[in-house]
């Protein structure tokens, strides 16, 4: 054999893993394929539409006046209000700018003064939330304090969750009408938190939001027209949101303890992706690709749909559970697993009865 010549080592048997874990070949599979870069086109226009859609809905209901016809503007307004919401998480995940500075800006314009959402205390919990999915300790989003959402939160309740808790799978739907307001309330609350960042700002964006919601409200209706746009818009705004967010994760596998997973299986097991199209992917704002969402969080959302035949195929090669349902079947997960959940509240005794030995 000529010296000068390379020996090059034979190729890999077929199956034998790649060099680094299971996730770093994926994130090599993604980059690969271009879908971790920005587009600066794409946020532009939904930024720019939803900013109309915004306006639309504020000057058609300056322009009905005081009628009941409002009422039409307020399921609208609750429709655009989610989608400013969902823009708001985009920004929050450095999927429009890839500077914090400007990200934190155009997040409070969304969320703060848009909506009159908390950002800097969202974005907190919601980072929590993707650190540790579905973990009963470390995710914010299983916290007990309305619903249980594990048996062992239930025997261990008390007070309103224990109170719900018997039939919380026919409540979670209704209840979710007060979530826009809860929303509000959190922000406001989260003011009095000296380690919230620039709260100054966070409180002057969200009063001035409130200012003006309620200023053009009661200046444009009677007082009792107000109250009812008012309440439809907000409680519509809650069930959009919570309709957005309940397939993601809610009937998946729950973590308890030191129960987590490397990166991949975390993040893919404590997911589900929903099936549709391109209406689907606007309805939900690409968070019907929740596992891959989880898994690439800066990803733009348009990539998403392409990321998914990725990740699936490679989760197929781990051997790895990738869930896709339909909406009403995420939907029937979520409330069946809350039916589960509150089996130990229903079959809690109730109060003991005094018989007639019992007495004198």
């Amino acid at each position: 054999m000529n010296s000068s010549q390379t020996v090059r080592p034979p190729p890999p048997p077929p199956g034998r893993a790649e060099p680094g874990s299971d996730f770093a070949r994926l994130s090599r599979k993604i980059q690969a394929a271009g879908l971790m870069r920005r587009r600066p086109g794409y946020y532009a226009f939904r930024i720019a539409a939803v900013t109309g859609l915004y306006l639309i809905g504020w000057t058609a209901l300056v322009l009905i006046g005081d009628s009941w016809w409002a009422l039409v503007t307020a399921a609208f307004l609750a429709f655009v209000f989610g989608q400013v919401a969902l823009l708001a998480h985009d920004v929050a995940h450095r999927q429009v700018f890839r500077l914090r500075k400007p990200s934190e800006l155009c997040g409070r314009i969304a969320g703060n003064l848009g909506i009159g959402m908390g950002y800097g205390w969202w974005q907190d919990k919601h980072t929590r939330h993707h650190a540790n999915p579905n973990h009963e300790n470390l995710d914010p989003d299983l916290d007990p304090d309305i619903f249980v959402w594990t048996q062992d939160q239930a025997r261990a309740a008390t007070g309103l969750p224990q109170l719900l808790g018997r039939h919380q799978a026919f409540l979670f739907f209704p209840l979710l009408t007060l979530e826009g307001f809860n929303l509000h309330v959190s922000g406001v609350r989260s003011l009095a938190d000296p380690g919230l960042k620039d709260r100054v700002w966070e409180g002057v964006l969200l009063f001035t939001h409130v200012a003006l919601y309620l200023g053009v409200l009661f200046v444009v209706l009677s007082p009792d027209k107000a109250i009812a746009v008012l309440v439809v818009h907000q409680c519509l705004f809650g069930v959009y949101l919570g309709s957005i967010f309940a397939p993601n994760h809610k009937g998946m596998p729950v973590l308890k303890g030191a129960d987590r997973p490397d990166f991949l299986r975390r993040q893919v097991l404590t997911s589900r992706d929903v099936r549709g199209g391109r209406i689907t992917d606007v309805v939900l704002g690409g968070l019907n690709y929740q596992i891959e969402h989880h898994l690439f969080p800066s990803m733009p959302s348009p990539h998403l749909r392409r990321a998914q035949a990725i990740v699936r195929s490679h989760c197929r090669e781990l051997g790895v559970s990738h869930l896709e349902t339909s909406l009403v079947g995420s939907y029937r997960q979520t409330l069946a697993s809350l039916h589960d959940a509150g089996a130990p509240i229903r079959r809690r005794p109730g109060r003991p009865r005094l018989t007639g030995g019992s007495r004198g």
